[in-house]
């Protein structure tokens, strides 16, 4: 359907926006690509010392990843598309943020946008996903670890708060399917993280 192909092309374009990036024009700072992690995101923002400016970066790029799916969710709504649209448009969003087109395809790590989309498909399964980053993070300090905690966990606690009834149904099962394909890409993204925590070399945010 027509109306489907603009709709996932639309939510491909407004993941694309990278926020670290247009924030770190309008403060003057460098470039996040050319220093620290190299990632356009909000924990690479922040070793600038600018909070304002990584909380800018967090917020927005959260709120591409909700806005497109609510988008979806109501271009759905009006049209008569079929219900698994703004799961789609969740992923083709996240892949947007991973893979720009209007940054040379080069992304960030999805966590923030990964996050938005799940506030955006059902806000328990958006808060589950956020309290098991914090938690994580208050104990270890270690935002990468968090990071991938949350995502390994998302697509399970996907699978069970949108579950019909006592059975999981198609549209639960798909669900949880492109819950899994995002862990899987966010876990992909972090590959030199995980090696680091491994080695021991990940670094961790001191309490101050």
């Amino acid at each position: 359907m027509i109306e489907s192909t603009l709709l996932l092309i639309s939510a491909y374009l407004l993941g694309s926006v990278s926020f670290a990036i247009l924030v770190a024009r309008v403060y003057g700072l460098p470039d996040p690509r050319s220093h620290g992690s190299g990632n356009p995101g909000a924990t690479n923002m922040l070793r600038t010392g600018k909070k304002s400016a990584a909380a800018l970066t967090l917020l927005g790029d959260a709120l591409k990843g909700y806005l497109a799916v609510i988008l979806a969710q109501w271009v759905t709504t009006a049209y008569g598309l079929p219900s698994y649209v703004p799961y789609l448009a969740a992923l083709a969003a996240f892949l947007g943020h991973l893979y720009p087109v209007f940054f040379g395809f080069k992304g960030g790590k999805g966590v923030a946008t990964a996050l938005g989309v799940l506030l955006a498909l059902d806000i328990r399964l958006g808060g589950l996903t956020i309290l098991t980053w914090g938690v994580v993070f208050a104990i270890t300090r270690v935002s990468s670890l968090s990071a991938l905690v949350a995502a390994t966990l998302a697509p399970v606690y996907g699978y069970y708060l949108l579950a019909d009834g006592q059975d999981k149904g198609p549209e639960s099962l798909f669900l949880a399917g492109i819950l899994a394909l995002l862990s899987v890409l966010v876990l992909a993204r972090h590959r030199s993280n995980i090696r680091k925590l491994i080695s021991g070399e990940e670094s961790a945010f001191k309490k101050r």
